[in-house]
């Protein structure tokens, strides 16, 4: 500890030496952000190799909390389960929260990397699971230290509170909830603001991506057990297939996005798994489904949400279940709404990074999927705090012009081959965090 606090320290004197001038002045700070990278990109490295699942970050947390505490930061362990809270007051003025999440996915690497992962590790349910930084939080941790590495390099340029959160278990959808059902609006100043980042395979390397409004959508995870009667597979008259009922409720969901909702609200209805039965000659008891439910809007969400509870209920019935068997839903933990930016704050900062840089780099965000987010819990509380949410290219403009000249495809997030370029990444998260803290609590 005492080791890295040290280091820390004389990579800060680097920082202090060079000439930063005032924020607008773009090449002291990217100047600033090069001279740092070497030992940001040792931590990226560090992050990368040594990935841990959600809810189970405990060296991961305790290196993250290492590198603020060592940066003057209060820090704060154990924030809902394995989050951390660094805070730093610098006069008054404004709070902004800055977050990064932290987990890795279940994924075994074969990136091909040198620095790739091999490790394993129970997850919290008790089985063991490979583990791979498959979506790119080793970059945002890397980033969040880089930012507060440059903030505190620079503080007679910003006044307020810096409250900066290493996120746990954003992955299972659940880090962000517990972080604010555990306190975070209680136990630490309110913010003002709240920002975040994601790196982003898909998008050419340095490029800082964003709108107003809808950033990701909700995402909700369904359980359905459906209730049957047992029996021999030869006398199906004697029992209820719940197989048969299952089929039909799969069956009949499709009908809410296509003849329920608006067809120019986007919805996704999707059943993942259907588990039932234990050999071919009977006839279960039960049947279980797992769904996941997106949309782009509440409205959508709850009318999406209520229809699989009727159409589960009533199909339950036209089988002619008694009341009290009737197909029951439920929804798991891993729930979140819509991630918005807010329209006011995303305008102000569109000025702020346009002005900052060069053109062509800054670019409008375009909604492809319906991937979710749980960043939405730290913004749309109540009363709300407006939030701010952009992605940074991840992958070097030279492979996707080798995929399109038939080359090897550019793997997405969640695959074992997933891999961003991380110098480019890391500067461009870094120099664009810099500025938007420069803006938000700038003197």
């Amino acid at each position: 500890m005492k080791k890295m606090i040290l280091s820390t320290a004389a990579a800060l004197g680097l920082l202090a030496t060079t000439s930063l001038g005032a924020y607008a002045d773009n090449h002291a700070l990217k100047d600033s952000i090069a001279q740092d990278y070497g030992y940001l990109e040792k931590l990226f490295v560090h992050f990368h190799k040594n990935p841990e699942l959600s809810f189970r970050e405990t060296e991961t947390s305790k290196r993250l909390a290492e590198e603020l505490e060592g940066l003057g930061f209060d820090v704060t362990t154990g924030v809902g389960k394995t989050g951390v809270v660094a805070m730093m007051k610098n006069g008054e003025g404004p709070t902004l929260l800055i977050r990064a999440d932290m987990d890795g996915l279940p994924v075994p690497e074969k990136s091909g990397l040198p620095y790739a992962s091999t490790k394993r590790q129970v997850n919290m349910h008790g089985v063991e699971m490979p583990v791979m930084h498959a979506c790119g939080h080793d970059m945002h941790m890397t980033g969040l230290i880089g930012t507060a590495r440059q903030l505190v390099a620079m503080k007679d340029k910003w006044q307020g509170t810096l409250l900066l959160v290493g996120q746990p278990a954003e992955e299972v959808i659940g880090g962000a909830k517990a972080m604010i059902e555990d306190g975070l609006y209680e136990r630490f100043p309110r913010p003002d603001y709240a920002v975040a980042l994601h790196v982003a395979a898909q998008a050419p390397a340095g490029m800082i991506i964003y709108k107003p409004g809808i950033m990701y959508s909700s995402s909700d995870s369904v359980h359905i057990t459906v209730h049957g009667v047992g029996t021999h597979g030869a006398s199906p008259h004697l029992g209820k297939d719940p197989i048969v009922i299952g089929a039909q409720i799969v069956n009949a969901l499709q009908t809410l996005v296509a003849r329920e909702i608006s067809p120019l609200s986007p919805g996704v209805v999707t059943v993942g798994t259907f588990h039932a039965g234990t050999k071919n000659n009977i006839i279960s008891d039960k049947a279980e489904l797992t769904l996941t439910v997106r949309s782009n809007d509440e409205e959508v969400r709850h009318k999406l949400l209520q229809g699989i509870k009727r159409i589960a209920e009533n199909t339950g019935r036209v089988a002619g279940l008694p009341e009290d068997k009737l197909p029951t839903v439920e929804l798991s933990v891993e729930s979140t709404p819509t991630t918005m930016n807010d329209v006011a704050l995303t305008a102000r900062l569109d000025n702020t990074l346009r002005d900052h840089f060069p053109k062509g780099v800054v670019a409008r965000y375009e909604q492809k999927n319906m991937g979710a987010e749980d960043f939405a819990y730290f913004s749309q509380v109540d009363p709300a705090v407006p939030g701010f949410y952009f992605v940074v290219g991840g992958t070097p403009q030279a492979a996707f012009d080798a995929e399109k000249a038939g080359g090897p495809a550019v793997a997405g997030h969640h695959s074992p081959l997933f891999k961003i370029a991380p110098e480019p990444s890391i500067k461009a998260g870094v120099e664009a965090m810099t500025v938007i803290t420069l803006d938000l609590l700038g003197k």
